[in-house]
C-alpha cells in the first residue's frame, strides 16, 4: 500500500476539482464530528475505526485512531472494538456462504 499523511493536504486540491460532493462529503464528517449528539464522541471514533477497519482505510485508521484516543477511548476498548469488528465481519461472510449455498441449489434446477 502506497499511504502517505501528506495526501491529506491534497483533500482542498481535489475537492476544488468537485466542489459539491466534496461539501456533501465534509458534511457527513462534520456529523462524525458532533460533539452535541446522541451518541457521545467516543464512541463515534469506536464507531469509525471499526468501519475503517472493515473498508480497510489506512488514512481513516490513522485519523480516527488519533481522535479516538484524545476523546479518552482506552488501549482495551480499542482492541475489544477491533476483536468486535472482527467478529461482525466474519458473520457477514457466513451470511454471504448462506445465501452463496441456496444460490448454488436454485441454480441446480
Amino acid at each position: 500500500m502506497y499511504t502517505d499523511p501528506d495526501d491529506f493536504k491534497r483533500a482542498r486540491s481535489v475537492g476544488a476539482n468537485a466542489p459539491v460532493e466534496f461539501a456533501a462529503w465534509r458534511a457527513f464528517q462534520d456529523a462524525v464530528d458532533r460533539e452535541d449528539g446522541a451518541v457521545p464522541r467516543r464512541y463515534r471514533e469506536l464507531i469509525s475505526v471499526a468501519v475503517a477497519l472493515v473498508t480497510q482505510c489506512a488514512y481513516c485508521l490513522d485519523v480516527h485512531t488519533a481522535a479516538a484516543r484524545r476523546h479518552g477511548v482506552t488501549a482495551e476498548e480499542l482492541a475489544e472494538t477491533a476483536f468486535v469488528t472482527a467478529a461482525v465481519r466474519a458473520g457477514g461472510t457466513l451470511a454471504h456462504a448462506l445465501m452463496a449455498d441456496r444460490l448454488y441449489e436454485e441454480h441446480g434446477h
